[in-house]
């Protein structure tokens, strides 16, 4: 039925426009495809490469009525095309007996020595600082992006399928890909209107947006957040690309003669300039690459056209085809600028041909280019949020006016289907499904609040035993200029109440002054973290792990309450001030002591801490993106580092208080991408106490004592092993995204990921700080790793099943402490691309 209806539809859509359309598979005289192969439509500059089962697509705006095919080592093969919409071809290409005299056409590996191809990739290397807008002082320029979810291979029966019955309606308008030949459905559409202003001699950018619309999903900042962070900009004449927090190595990189094959396979005349065209294509499977052809002119070896597409074999999850077409003007004789970028992603469970999937399409287009036009520095420094809706959101006049690109037939469409789908119930509970997932809070709308998350609903714990929380917040929007929330917990064994509550208000938008705060009773494992908890609404998972290492026992009664002011003057700089007031006791005296000598009490020995502390903090994210502008805004991205600076006073007398000291900590993150060999994670933390304090006080050097692998702490220290007033730690783990496990036959097509990590931490401990906890240290050991540092590495292997990811866990000193774990093994899951 499907192969009845689809040609049929795909006929009558274009036999007025003048396309054609081809698809198939390439096969040897054994019926085994043929990778690489090169597929034209003859007399043209139009082509594509086979995938790596021989399969093709290619379309063109223009009539052809021949298709060349060949490969080296073969016979060239021409396929009559009798009508304009040709599928399911199947091309059987014999060996050749005969040496071929004209331009080498492609296959196989391919010489870096004496390749006339290299030598214009080189030329393309020499040049690259000299084209597009790095030629200019200054530049600006018109940017219109379209962003497109739809859902593929659509056939009659997916149509039938209960999941959609009341909704039959929305497959009315179906169209295919020009790029997959696959049916598809549009689903959403994201248009942004923008001005980007650059200066090359400040290296500074900044983009304006002026205008943005959703289909069906008006503010909806979380949607427009997802999608910018998918989409990320990129230079193809960088040496690596990153597309779903992968880098891919770019077939115009100087390392890419180590990584593909090119080969010099036509030149020709486009609009009056002379190009080269050369192919591309991966020497070696499972690695992050593309393959491809692209259009260099022969004098500037300037860009003028590029597409590349994703081998199947990529090391890269839940995406089954992405595809890139970019296409630069000629401005005048020495200048191509970038006017068109299109990029296509089949979002999929499987890699299978037949297997459904979501495209993701990006079209970008640029116009309106002016140069050597100077602003001040200050110009790019000012950045506000780019999606305020009250800026952004323009009537349907500006969008006539100022898109690019118009829209056709099918992404019309899109406004007015999701427009009535919001009325269909049966559509509402599926939104309020995907939801809940996401958020993990079910929406209440006539309360204008939210119930969760349900991820926190179930714990375990020593001394709580079973427990279950349930939380509410206010929420009558994204962009709430305050919020309250709190939740209720209840613990099995203790039999005892717990709760937390809090709020913050927005006071000034513009210099995001918040006030906040809140109070919080409950049971907390203070060993995870060299930074005392401030937060009266989280909760660690060492708290509430179901399953653990060892006992769990050294857990703290908590009754926090907090007062802060905070405000970012400059973008990313946030600074704030504020105080909290706590005490701390043992919620497992018999296992577990916080006790500490005090010469006021009766005894001589004081079980309860109770302390104000005044706090300064500045965080610094430089690169971070943020969407939305209320209380609580969203990250856009992930690729920024972090610099924390906290001071904390203890004040002694103020309600009681015990204790006077001055505390400073430092800690700086960052994430590096190490070109094609992965993503390195690195943190430093250093802190010092000066001042006697208690054990409850302390820094503690984090242990894990979970099965769960969690960046920052240690999976083979106990929690409170080590017990520090002055320390430094590093950590590190590098993923290599299977850039080594791709160069194993035996475990290549596994897809498997490989990663490291090093970790240590060097301590202090005062001997006025041991005595002061010396009542403690009958079954808490006060020691610090003073005599050398303390240091753990890792071996992981991660993407198995997609989901899974296991470390094997090694100490690699303090062996000889008692009940020292030598070794470990935690994991985790995500759907990580």
């Amino acid at each position: 039925m499907k192969k009845l209806i689809l040609p049929l539809l795909l006929f009558i859509t274009v036999v007025a426009l003048g396309q054609t359309k081809v698809g198939g598979i390439v096969l040897d005289e054994n019926g085994q495809p043929v990778a690489f192969a090169n597929v034209l439509f003859k007399n043209s500059y139009e082509g594509t490469i086979t995938n790596d089962n021989g399969r093709f697509y290619m379309e063109s705006d223009n009539t052809h009525d021949l298709l060349l095919i060949s490969f080296i080592g073969y016979e060239s093969k021409e396929v009559n095309l009798s009508a304009k919409v040709t599928y399911d071809m199947e091309i059987s290409l014999k060996e050749s007996t005969e040496q071929l005299d004209e331009v080498v056409l492609i296959a196989g590996k391919q010489s870096k020595k004496n390749n006339p191809a290299v030598d214009i990739l080189r030329k393309i290397w020499a040049k690259k600082r000299e084209n597009g807008v790095r030629k200019f002082k200054q530049y600006a320029y018109d940017k219109y992006e379209k962003i497109e979810f739809d859902l593929n291979t659509i056939d009659s029966a997916l149509m039938k399928r209960k999941i959609f019955k009341g909704l039959e309606f929305v497959f009315q308008d179906l169209d295919t890909s020009r790029i997959t030949g696959k049916t598809y459905l549009p689903i959403f559409l994201n248009e942004t209107f923008s001005k980007v202003h650059g200066d090359n001699l400040l290296n500074e950018e900044k983009e304006e947006v002026i205008g943005n619309k959703n289909s069906g999903f008006d503010n909806n900042q979380a949607i427009i957040a997802f999608v910018a962070d998918l989409y990320q900009d990129y230079d193809i004449y960088d040496n690596y690309l990153k597309f779903f927090d992968k880098s891919f190595t770019s077939p115009l990189s100087r390392t890419g003669v180590d990584t593909y094959n090119y080969a010099l396979r036509d030149s020709a005349f486009i609009e009056n300039k002379w190009c080269y065209n050369i192919v591309y294509y991966p020497r070696r499977k499972n690695e992050l690459t593309f393959k491809g052809d692209f259009w260099v002119n022969d004098t500037t070896f300037a860009i003028k056209n590029i597409n590349l597409q994703v081998t199947k074999s990529a090391n890269i999850n839940w995406v089954k085809e992405i595809y890139i077409e970019q296409d630069f003007d000629v401005v005048n004789d020495s200048v191509f600028l970038l006017k068109r970028d299109y990029m296509l992603s089949d979002f999929s469970f499987q890699k299978k041909e037949e297997s459904r999937g979501v495209y993701g399409k990006r079209t970008t287009v640029y116009d309106g280019y002016v140069f050597d036009q100077q602003k001040a520095k200050e110009f790019y420094k000012a950045v506000g949020n780019p999606y305020d809706p009250n800026l952004v959101i323009k009537d349907d006049a500006f969008w006539q006016k100022n898109r690019l690109e118009g829209l056709n037939n099918d992404e019309k469409g899109i406004y007015q289907l999701l427009d009535t789908l919001k009325t269909v119930p049966k559509f509402k509970s599926y939104y309020n499904i995907v939801s809940i997932l996401g958020s993990g809070y079910v929406e209440i709308d006539k309360w204008n609040m939210d119930i969760g998350s349900v991820y926190d609903v179930f714990g375990y714990n020593q001394a709580e035993g079973p427990r279950v929380r349930a939380g509410l917040r206010t929420y009558y929007g994204e962009n709430d200029p305050w919020r309250l929330e709190g939740y209720m917990a209840y613990g099995f064994t203790d039999h005892k109440f717990k709760h937390g509550a809090s709020g913050k208000f927005l006071l000034d938008r513009k210099s995001r002054l918040i006030i906040s705060g809140g109070n919080r009773r409950d049971i907390e494992q203070l060993g995870v973290s060299l930074t005392a908890t401030n937060d009266v609404l989280g909760r660690s998972i060492a708290s509430s792990s179901l399953v653990t290492v060892g006992a769990n026992n050294r857990l703290t009664k908590i009754n926090l309450s907090t007062f802060g002011i905070e405000m970012e003057p400059w973008t990313n700089v946030r600074i704030g001030v504020g105080s909290t007031f706590r005490t701390l006791g043992s919620a497992l005296p018999d296992d577990f002591s916080l006790d500490y000598v005090d010469p006021t009490s009766v005894t001589g020995i004081s079980s309860e801490i109770r302390q104000f502390d005044f706090n300064a903090i500045m965080i610094y994210t430089p690169g971070r993106k943020t969407i939305g502008y209320g209380v609580e805004r969203r990250g856009m991205n992930d690729n920024y580092s972090t610099l924390l600076l906290n001071y904390t006073r203890g004040i002694d007398g103020v309600w009681g208080s015990d204790f006077n000291y001055n505390k400073i900590q430092f800690s700086y993150s960052q994430p590096w991408q190490v070109g094609g060999f992965g993503r390195l994670f690195s943190t430093v933390e250093i802190g010092k106490t000066f001042g006697e304090v208690p054990l409850g006080l302390l820094n503690v050097i984090p242990g894990n004592q979970t099965f769960f692998s969690n960046y920052g702490t240690f999976p083979n220290l106990d929690f409170y092993e080590f017990v520090t007033d002055t320390y430094v730690s590093l950590h590190l783990q590098h993923n290599f995204n299977g850039r080594l496990f791709s160069r194993i036959p035996l475990i290549r097509k596994l897809n498997l990921r490989e990663i490291i990590g090093l970790r240590g931490v060097w301590g202090q401990l005062s001997d006025e700080n041991i005595a002061l906890s010396a009542p403690a240290s009958l079954n808490t050991p006060l020691q610090a790793p003073d005599d050398k540092m303390y240091y753990e590495y890792s071996i992981g292997v991660g993407n198995i099943f997609k989901i899974l990811r296991i470390d094997f866990n090694f100490r690699g000193n303090y062996l000889d402490s008692p009940n020292a774990r030598p070794f470990s093994i935690t994991g985790t899951f995500g759907f990580d691309f």
